[in-house]
């Protein structure tokens, strides 16, 4: 499965990668977010690292 030549399952990665590090900085107060905002993309991560696993154990 491919998007523009790339692999969803990649595009996904990045995401979660991209999440993960917001959530660390968030919560180890080097940027300040509100704590809703924190939560809300603590859920994302949580949806998308699903997402990308699942997609990554029917891959193989």
């Amino acid at each position: 499965m491919k998007i523009g030549g790339v692999s969803i399952i990649l595009i996904l990665g990045i995401g979660n990668f991209v999440l993960l590090l917001f959530q660390l900085s968030s919560g180890l107060r080097w940027i300040k977010v509100p704590f809703n905002v924190h939560r809300k993309t603590g859920i994302a991560l949580f949806v998308v690292a699903v997402i990308h696993a699942t997609l990554a154990i029917l891959a193989l």
